[in-house]
């Protein structure tokens, strides 16, 4: 039954969405706000809208995953890239009793550093500190006994130097939660919005990175795991990036398949739950598994996340790392309560 339902939830917005315009891979302005804001999320592939635990870092990405019982949580995560870029995100939720309503809010700041500008000539005019940084509104309410509605409404702004753009958007999520035999599944518009200013004011409006996504996840009755299966970017088929200039050069090295077209849009993640305090998560990312693969050279562990938790009754610690070709990113992740409360 609870699978019929999650089938028809799909349905239901893909055909609600119809005719939906589609951002070619690379194209969409803002793609900042895909990157995952904590570690647990980083540590089960990047994207997870469904799976199950008492995390406020996961609304960021999915309001419908909005509790009372993370009334006072909040979630920090610190996240190192490469080349001096760093990834700040906070995440906090309130439960309001008078209307019955879970209302939370987030924070997503990246900066890149100290970088030199020059003109077209390649003369220096001095450095710029380029930032983009999102901030959000979340609220969810439970519908009837298992169904959960939220939304959030985001604002969006890049400065780089004399350079700036601001946008606005929504994300919109249902989700089916089935307590008593630990299942849930999850269906999510992401990014439904418009830039309200461009880089230059000759410059046309450029598109969001929408993205309609689905989940689903399973908690073993009697084994300490949990499974998640969640799909990505399901309003377009082909989201493998092509580069039109560089196919007319050197000519078009990667061969796809329908059955490969098919399954970069989704992520499998586990976690293993070794005691009530430690966590371990993995997950695999098919699509950035083809997107770091050098054509005719060793693939390595691209596309493959790990992470672990430890729990502690008043506070959370999160890791999480993955493998890009030869480095690893290390995001950090702390969640606790204000009101001092236990999880």
């Amino acid at each position: 039954m609870k699978y019929r339902i999650f089938f028809g939830m799909i349905c239901s917005v893909l055909f609600l969405m119809k005719g939906t315009a589609q951002t070619l891979g690379g194209n969409a302005v803002f793609s900042f706000i895909t990157l995952p804001n904590t570690a647990q999320i980083s540590a089960l592939g990047g994207v997870n809208i469904s799976t199950i635990g008492n995390d406020v870092g996961l609304t960021f990405h999915n309001p419908s995953l909005l509790r009372k019982s993370m009334h006072g949580q909040i979630n920090s995560s610190f996240n190192n890239f490469f080349s001096g870029i760093r990834n700040i995100n906070t995440t906090a939720a309130f439960y309001i009793p008078k209307v019955d309503l879970i209302i939370g809010g987030g924070i997503q700041y990246l900066n890149y550093g100290n970088i030199t500008q020059t003109d077209a000539a390649g003369n220096i005019l001095g450095n710029i500190k380029p930032v983009d940084y999102a901030l959000q509104l979340m609220a969810a309410k439970q519908y009837k006994e298992r169904f959960w509605l939220g939304v959030t409404a985001k604002y969006i702004h890049s400065n780089y130097g004399i350079f700036r753009a601001a946008g606005i958007a929504v994300d919109i999520g249902l989700l089916y939660a089935d307590t008593a035999h630990f299942f849930q599944a999850s269906v999510l518009i992401k990014n439904l919005g418009t830039q309200l200013s461009t880089y230059a004011p000759s410059q046309q409006k450029e598109e969001l990175p929408f993205d309609i996504q689905a989940g689903v996840s399973k908690r073993l009755e009697y084994a300490p795991l949990q499974f998640s299966l969640t799909a990505h970017n399901l309003h377009r088929f082909n989201i493998f990036y092509s580069d039109t200039t560089f196919n007319a050069a050197e000519g078009d090295l990667r061969s796809t398949t329908t059955l490969q077209k098919m399954v970069v849009h989704l992520i499998l993640s586990a976690q293993i739950y070794l005691s009530e305090k430690v966590e371990l998560s993995v997950g695999y990312n098919f699509l950035r598994r083809q997107d770091l693969n050098i054509f005719n050279a060793s693939s390595g562990l691209n596309g493959v996340t790990a992470g672990v938790g430890f729990l502690h009754k008043k506070v959370h610690i999160r890791y999480a790392t993955g493998f890009y070709q030869q480095n690893l990113f290390h995001q950090f992740a702390l969640n606790f309560n204000i009101r001092g409360a236990a999880f």
